[in-house]
């Protein structure tokens, strides 16, 4: 017997954001990953992206890396990548600055980090389409970007690029660290209002923080749970899960691993989450602690 399915793993890297996507093909003797999707670049003072891909799936590349956000949380281990021998096929970005203009935001608040350098340098090198696009190489999975552009926005949360991920039916949205004039700016488009009526996992903007909680967002998205990457009571992020509660669609999500009935998750409370989606758009939530 043979199954396929989207597996989207969370990582926990704390007051950060990293996610990985593959096409997974399951027979009773093994599995196999397809081609490899990542979501930001974060990382934890014992986790990097770097490590794990070039030690535990002993790959050298990332197919395709979608930034989210221009801020170091989003991609403390770019540099990391590079220096483990690990490329990068495509880059996905908001593609509404440039290097140069990227650099000049960033030196705002101090001298750029070699991961900020690394990315404002491949803003100006990654600026060729796509010769293997990604929903057409991705065995069924899609997506869909949204972005503000510069200089309409000038800082680096609303100028966050808006990534839905969708298989079978299924949608999980990575919105960066959009806040709300952000999304305000975004929900003007109608075709971006029609897309966030199909979410069924939303990740919460800027980890959960309140100027990242936009009520207007859920006259359209009703997800069936909330998403948020911390760590111990960082910069307040705890105190929107009451609010992001109230936007659950239905009863909640059962967590497979626990049996748990779940609203919100946390990498705070339940580490490393993945989902597995199957070709029915069914989908099952594994967590790494039993929260």
């Amino acid at each position: 017997m043979v199954s396929r399915l989207m597996r989207v793993v969370i990582w926990d890297v704390e007051h950060g954001a990293c996610a990985m996507i593959q096409h997974v093909t399951q027979t009773p003797q093994r599995e196999v990953g397809g081609r490899l999707a990542m979501i930001d670049s974060g990382s934890a003072r014992d986790w990097t992206p770097s490590f794990y891909l070039r030690n535990r799936l002993r790959r050298t590349i990332v197919d395709y890396l979608f930034i989210t956000n221009a801020d170091q949380d989003h991609m403390s281990d770019l540099k990391g990548l590079e220096d483990a021998g690990i490329g990068i096929r495509v880059l996905s970005r908001n593609p509404s600055y440039t290097g140069n203009q990227l650099r000049a935001i960033k030196i705002l608040g101090g001298p750029l980090s070699q991961d900020a350098a690394w990315y404002a340098d491949a803003c100006d090198t990654f600026d060729q389409p796509a010769t293997e696009p990604f929903d057409q190489y991705m065995n069924g999975i899609t997506v869909k970007c949204f972005w503000n552009s510069y200089p309409w926005f000038t800082d680096t949360n609303n100028l966050s690029q808006v990534v839905f991920v969708k298989y079978c039916g299924f949608c999980i949205l990575f919105p960066g660290d959009l806040e709300k004039d952000g999304w305000r700016a975004l929900l003007r488009r109608p075709d971006f209002q029609a897309e966030l009526i199909g979410v069924n996992v939303l990740v919460a903007s800027h980890h959960g923080r309140e100027n990242g909680f936009c009520p207007e967002v859920f006259d359209y998205c009703q997800p069936q749970c909330v998403v948020i990457s911390d760590k111990p009571i960082e910069h307040q992020t705890q105190l929107m899960v009451p609010d992001y509660r109230d936007v659950i669609a239905g009863n909640g999500v059962i967590v497979r691993t626990t049996g748990k009935i779940r609203h919100v998750l946390t990498t705070r409370r339940d580490g490393t989450i993945s989902f597995d989606v199957f070709d029915n758009g069914d989908f099952a939530i594994d967590t790494e602690y039993a929260a």
